[in-house]
């Protein structure tokens, strides 16, 4: 029998075989999501304006926030120099009004501590310490898809400094969002599945 040969006679069951795989991958990505809004722990973060030539792509709203932009004094440990696309770990602690601050950051892993959460982020470019300028932090939820045709006013609320999110982030430092909050109050919630 050739190699062929299993394909050729059970092909019902190599077709079952690798539906079953598909399944389970999908599965895979969309539980991964799922259990990070079941058990993560939540956070409410300020959105920030942004820069309004770049406000709407299609059917989402790009979101920006103040925890995104981190002061150099507020990050310890090794400092990589010039490298692009670094991993940071931010914790994070809540503030005035339930918004939640960056307390610290560093692109060596931070150990749990009591009342803070560490949000894993990526930096898109390290400059040189000595500058003070300060990181760039992007958190994976950046953009919030919206029904067709809402984005502007989201937008323009978000600008005045109405809109925050709800996210849950995961042990890992996975965060994605929970809830679209307008005035204090859901907008859009995402459901788990």
């Amino acid at each position: 029998m050739n190699r062929f040969g299993l394909i050729s006679r059970y092909p019902l069951v190599v077709a079952a075989l690798i539906a079953a795989l598909q399944s389970a991958a999908i599965l895979y990505v969309v539980e991964s999501r799922a259990s990070v809004l079941r058990h993560g722990q939540e956070v409410l973060l300020q959105t920030a304006p942004i820069d309004p030539r770049d406000l709407l792509r299609g059917d989402y709203v790009v979101l920006s926030y103040d925890i995104a932009e981190i002061p150099t004094s507020l990050v310890f440990g090794s400092w990589p120099l010039g490298e692009k696309r670094q991993a940071i770990h931010v914790r994070i602690a809540p503030g005035e009004g339930g918004l939640w601050k960056v307390m610290q950051a560093s692109f060596d892993p931070l150990p749990p501590a009591e009342g803070t959460v560490v949000l894993k982020g990526t930096v898109s470019y390290v400059p040189d310490r000595s500058t003070g300028a300060d990181l760039r932090v992007a958190y994976g939820i950046e953009r919030y898809y919206v029904p067709e045709g809402e984005g502007r006013e989201i937008e323009s609320a978000r600008n005045e400094g109405r809109v925050s999110v709800a996210a849950r982030v995961s042990a890992a430092g996975q965060a994605s969002i929970r809830a679209l909050m307008l005035d204090g109050k859901p907008l859009y919630e995402e459901p788990l599945y």
